[in-house]
């Protein structure tokens, strides 16, 4: 297995992952865009930089990076905002390896913490986050409809 920066390039490796993704958190997946989202995140490292496994048969998982500004501790911030690994790649290490290689650019980019959250219900994440040394902290997300 390897981790790759993706680009432009691997669009297509990348769409049906994201849609798996959507679908695991109960959303519905749209191709053109997923496909216009994807193409405008990967066309520049400014509004992130997503990582991609690829083994021997193809695309395993994925990682999603952002760096929102935080004002309490007026610096950017490093948000893994996304990490998904197809199921039958599960437990075989790779959503580690592409946690360690969002914990590597951070750590590059001089980032304090890499920060992320996952569902309550999501168990099988949180024993790989929980064996990570990672600090688990307890925080409500709201979530408020705009009317678009």
């Amino acid at each position: 297995m390897q981790i790759q920066t993706a680009d432009p390039s691997h669009l297509d490796l990348l769409l049906p992952l994201f849609a798996a993704y959507q679908r695991f958190y109960r959303a519905q997946p749209d191709e053109a865009r997923n496909r216009a989202f994807l193409a405008r995140l990967l066309a520049t490292l400014d509004l992130g930089v997503q990582y991609l496994a690829l083994g021997n048969q193809g695309p395993l998982g994925f990682a999603t990076l952002y760096f929102p500004l935080s004002s309490v501790s007026a610096q950017p911030s490093c948000l893994l905002n996304d990490l998904f690994v197809i199921p039958k790649a599960r437990g075989a290490g790779t959503g580690r390896a592409l946690i360690e290689r969002a914990r590597q650019h951070a750590a590059e980019a001089r980032y304090a913490t890499l920060r992320w959250q996952t569902e309550q219900a999501n168990e099988t994440a949180q024993r790989l986050y929980d064996g990570l040394g990672t600090t688990r902290t307890a925080w409500f997300t709201y979530s408020l409809p705009t009317g678009v």
